[in-house]
């Protein structure tokens, strides 16, 4: 392993490739050849909601909105995102994406990520599916 590297996002393996029509997720740790970094791109096609949540046992993360505009869920709440928000997570909060007219594109960081993972999924509701 270097001491650096350098990868293009776009051309990291899409994993999302046939779980979701409209998603896009490109998770980057593994081919950055980082033990304590992790980098994913998410691309949400428009009014995307993914309807799976998920939290973490240890990994905090944050979420950069790049592109487009949409919504999080942070447990109970959903709030509004645009451009240029970041949005730091606490590992045991639950969250997910809604993307909005214009589709989002969301870039994730993480930290050291445990042995074999911590992520879970959620399978909750959205707080306003019954809107």
């Amino acid at each position: 392993m270097s001491n650096w590297t350098i990868i293009n996002l776009l051309e990291v393996e899409n994993t999302a490739a046939g779980r979701l029509d409209g998603l896009e997720a490109r998770m980057a740790r593994k081919d950055l050849e980082s033990r304590d970094l992790g980098v994913s791109l998410f691309r949400y096609a428009p009014n995307l909601r993914n309807p799976m949540s998920h939290r973490h046992g240890e990994q905090e993360e944050a979420y950069v909105i790049v592109s487009g505009s949409g919504r999080i869920r942070l447990d109970d709440e959903v709030r509004d995102v645009r451009q240029w928000d970041i949005v730091r997570v606490a590992p045991d909060v639950v969250r997910a994406f809604e993307a909005g007219p214009d589709g989002m594109d969301v870039v994730a960081v993480g930290g050291p990520k445990p042995e074999g993972g911590d992520g879970e999924i959620v399978e909750s509701p959205w707080p306003d599916a019954n809107e």
